[in-house]
């Protein structure tokens, strides 16, 4: 049994695929199994996944029909033999003591879930958290965010749990059911990987937001709401900045909508105003608001 099952998903990369294979089999920690799933390419990126499957016998090949990205993570994860899973995306790239540097990390710190820093969010400290304490921060998304890259965690949290295979956004529904399982969660945020942008990347709307349309924050606002409710009930003490996290996801998005005239997203806009106009005095009263979430709530509802 491998120490760490490395998943990839690929669809249509084929320019980008070969950096990201190369980016893990050259890593300084060698104990690992590389999973690459071909989610029904179309273009080379299921005969480059095979090409270097012939080179290292570490690299594992699963080709599939196209479905969600949830659905071609899941397939990984059954397959999965490690005792620790880490993700890379087709088109990002590790530094060569990425796996090395989380291994370390989460065995050190005798943790479940190990969390380095990425080219646009680098950062060096240390945490170790309790699960509560790690779900407060990723809301914040400060020091880390939502994508499964950048994150190793013990093969056993995810036995029961796997994505969504109807949803767009894989990684907002089972993160926080993720990261609400561990003991202790080590942090430490030197950066370690690389996310690149790109307009054809499944996030580009979080960095261009003239991307973002009616359907994504329709998931996004529907995740949202379940997540405040599943955490709440969970960790009933940190309910008031759970509610907060979602009335702030709610305003940041009714000023986005106003400042890029988004035509297509009215009906949420009607929407997320309706529900912050009720919310409006808990909002406003809230010990965790910032000052400029104050502004747009007297500019906007």
């Amino acid at each position: 049994m491998p120490a760490i099952s490395v998943i990839m998903l690929t669809y249509n990369r084929e320019n980008l695929v070969g950096r990201a294979i190369e980016s893990i089999l050259y890593q300084t920690f060698c104990d690992f199994e590389f999973i690459l799933v071909d989610n029904g390419s179309t273009d080379r990126s299921g005969f480059i996944c095979d090409s270097y499957a012939m080179k290292d016998p570490r690299i594992r090949v699963i080709h599939r029909e196209r479905g969600n990205i949830g659905s071609g993570r899941n397939t990984g994860l059954d397959a999965a033999k490690g005792e620790y899973i880490a993700f890379i995306d087709d088109d990002d790239y590790a530094e060569p003591d990425f796996l090395e540097f989380l291994y370390n990390l989460v065995s050190e710190n005798d943790a479940d879930v190990s969390i380095c820093g990425a080219a646009d969010k680098a950062f060096n400290e240390k945490l170790v958290m309790t699960a509560e304490e790690a779900l407060i921060e990723l809301m914040w998304r400060k020091r880390y965010n939502m994508a499964f890259p950048t994150k190793m965690f013990k093969r056993i949290l995810v036995e029961d749990l796997r994505f969504s295979e109807d949803d767009k956004y894989d990684d907002i529904a089972l993160m926080y059911r993720l990261l609400a399982k561990p003991k202790r969660v080590a942090y430490h945020g030197l950066p370690k990987y690389t996310f690149y942008r790109h307009e054809s990347n499944n996030s580009a709307w979080t960095t261009n937001h003239n991307l973002l349309r009616s359907e994504t924050l329709n998931e996004y606002l529907r995740s949202y709401c379940e997540r405040t409710e599943w955490l709440s009930e969970r960790f009933s003490g940190s309910a008031p900045v759970f509610r907060y996290f979602e009335w702030s996801f709610m305003i940041s998005m009714v000023e986005k909508i106003n400042r890029y005239e988004l035509s297509d997203c009215t009906e949420q806009l009607n929407f997320m105003i309706r529900r912050l106009s009720k919310d409006r005095e808990k909002f406003l009263n809230s010990e965790f608001i910032l000052d400029f979430e104050r502004d747009w709530m007297r500019e906007y509802v």
